[in-house]
């Protein structure tokens, strides 16, 4: 039976779909079932060849894999020298762990106002937070579109702070021609399922200093080291290693390896359809006055993880759940990205209860996300828009 519409008449989809979704090919199942037959399971070949596929991807000399984004948040966060009594500046339109990765390492975040236009970190805001004790900024790609790389760099190098470019959504993405990964003095990625790539859970952190990977590699695995360089004594035989650092076991699995290192060859492919499928949206939903689309800094060359709607609600006979809900009516999958992380009960009781940022606020209480994932058919493309079209239609003044 069609599922009906909550005004009125049959639902657009006839089988709802979610607002992200993984694309899993033979060659991705294979490569994980070649490693379930292999030797290692876990920390081999596999690892080795994805971090140099990220490395040829990015520019960047070195590649970490790691669990997840959030534990290679943590990683840059204790390479960066993130102590007791720091403090971190990031976004509060973001996933949780970009600032929750300064409370780990015993600092405190602090959150900057975004750009009403990009939705990215502002980096007049950024400027205007810097104390004595900020240590780092945490900057994050929202959406896949590029901070303002330039100009965060150029902060951070005048006030001595590490530059961590949180680029959870943006694999794939350039900004004036250099792809994420390479720009800042540490960049994460997340390869969870409904990210450009994946490899179930999953992250990495990518660098050009040695310093910092060295202090990354050994975090990632309880900080011990067979290297006879970075040893303190000389080896005592082949069973030799010695603890130097404090680290996790923050390993990712030979097979989680395999699947993102089959991914990454599709990259480009995966790359071009999220394009397609955003200039689709945006050529429907510019001619919107009901919908303000995410604007992008100039020479920014996106590819989009998300696809936000800002509700011109002053338009609207509506608030944005009644629009929300509607949508998911139709069987059109929305989601809304992001509560402002402050406004989480452990952040309000931890401090946090007066932090306002206004223009993160104005964007939280009218943005939806619509759906964007590769696997998307021309029909479902079609439909997300005419879904769109139906509800607002319904709902403008």
């Amino acid at each position: 039976m069609e599922k009906l519409a909550i005004l009125g008449g049959n639902a657009v989809f006839k089988k709802a779909i979610g607002y992200g979704h993984q694309y899993i090919d033979e060659a991705d199942i294979k490569a994980v079932i070649e490693v379930l037959k292999s030797d290692f399971l876990t920390t081999g070949p596999k690892l080795i060849e994805a971090e140099k596929k990220l490395c040829d991807l990015t520019g960047a000399k070195h590649a970490v894999l790691i669990q997840n984004d959030t534990a290679a948040l943590h990683a840059a966060c204790h390479a960066a020298g993130v102590g007791p009594g720091d403090e971190v500046i990031t976004t509060p339109i973001t996933f949780a762990a970009s600032a929750n990765c300064a409370f780990y390492c015993g600092a405190r975040p602090v959150f900057a106002d975004i750009d009403p236009e990009t939705y990215e970190i502002d980096p007049k805001s950024i400027e205007e937070k810097i104390t004595e004790k900020t240590k780092a900024v945490v900057a994050v790609d929202y959406t896949g579109a590029p901070v303002n790389v330039p100009l965060i760099k150029e902060i951070c190098k005048k006030h001595n702070l590490v530059f961590i470019e949180d680029a959870a959504h943006s694999i794939g993405t350039k900004f004036n021609g250099t792809p994420v990964g390479k720009m800042a003095d540490m960049t994460t990625f997340s390869f969870h399922p409904v990210k450009t790539v994946t490899s179930g859970e999953g992250g990495a952190i990518l660098t050009d200093s040695d310093e910092l990977y060295k202090s990354l590699i050994l975090f990632r695995s309880h900080g011990i080291t067979r290297n006879q360089d970075w040893m303190s004594k000389e080896s005592e035989g082949g069973w030799y290693y010695e603890q130097i650092d404090l680290g996790y076991n923050y390993r990712m699995t030979e097979m989680q390896a395999a699947l993102l290192s089959s991914q990454l060859d599709k990259l480009s492919m995966y790359t071009a359809r999220r394009k397609q499928i955003v200039a689709k949206y945006d050529n429907a939903f510019s001619q919107m006055p009901e919908i303000t689309i995410q604007k992008e800094y100039e020479g920014a060359d996106t590819t989009r993880h998300l696809y936000i709607l800002q509700l011109n609600l002053e338009k609207l006979n509506a608030t944005r759940k009644e629009i929300y809900e509607a949508l998911a009516a139709e069987g059109c999958g929305v989601n809304v990205h992001y509560i402002p992380t402050y406004h989480f009960p452990y952040y309000q009781k931890n401090g946090y209860k007066g932090v306002v940022c206004p223009n993160a606020e104005h964007l939280y209480e009218r943005i939806v996300t619509i759906p964007l994932y590769y696997a998307m058919t021309d029909e479902d493309v079609a439909n997300v828009i005419e879904s769109v079209k139906k509800v607002i239609s319904y709902y403008k003044k």
